[in-house]
């Protein structure tokens, strides 16, 4: 995988799943825009060191062109004074150094194209982090939106189980007071009872004393 899609991972990152995760969501979110601002401290460096590379070598292709113009010039002037063997002799030297210029041109073409590749990757990197920035404090939100909802349906739960607690409990009391009230009912009825039959045999006595009265007198 390469760089700029490792660390474009947090942009495409959902937050369902981090909020569902065993990890804390703004950790993770935190910790992957550190990542990316790692790497681009990376990408920097190597910006910075790709541009000296291609410096370095310019600089060793102009002089590589000086040294040899030099030599062309010694070789001038070693004909002008009839000298052809020191001429011949400056020419071969400035021939090395056109050879050596010739060598470091393609590498310094190669260099540019790669620190304008590299310096292309690092705006887009600086823009992914911009970006991953505004996705983090938004997922942050939706994260602590998300987990405030799973606290507060647990509370509701919890409640809600209480509110149970007590409605069973209230039936209890009501079953037992019920109960009370029937028992109550029972003992009240049972000394009423015995009072009626008290009434009921002095009634039957007064009848039973009256109707043997009546019976003396007859005689």
């Amino acid at each position: 995988m390469g760089l700029l899609d490792r660390i474009s991972r947090l942009v495409r990152s959902n937050v369902n799943h981090l909020v569902n995760g065993a990890e804390d969501p703004e950790k993770v979110l935190q910790q992957t825009v550190l990542d990316m601002q790692s790497d681009l401290v990376s990408m920097r460096q190597a910006v910075a060191q790709a541009i000296a590379t291609q410096k370095r070598t310019e600089r060793q292709c102009e002089q590589a062109k000086r040294t040899a113009a030099e030599w062309y010039n010694r070789a001038q002037l070693a004909l002008q004074k009839g000298n052809d063997e020191v001429a011949r002799d400056a020419l071969t030297r400035r021939q090395t150094y056109i050879q050596t210029g010739q060598t470091l041109s393609p590498q310094i073409t190669q260099q540019r194209e790669i620190v304008q590749q590299l310096k292309a990757n690092m705006g887009q990197l600086e823009r992914k982090i911009s970006e991953a920035r505004t996705q983090k404090d938004m997922y942050i939100a939706r994260a602590r939106a998300a987990q405030s909802s799973v606290r507060l349906n647990e509370m509701i739960r919890s409640n809600t189980s209480s509110t149970n607690a007590f409605e069973k409990m209230e039936a209890r009391v009501l079953d037992l007071e019920a109960q009370a009230e029937v028992t109550a009912a029972m003992g009240t009825d049972s000394i009423d009872q015995k009072f009626a039959q008290l009434e009921n045999q002095n009634n039957v006595d007064a009848q039973l004393a009256q109707l043997k009265s009546q019976m003396i007198e007859g005689d």
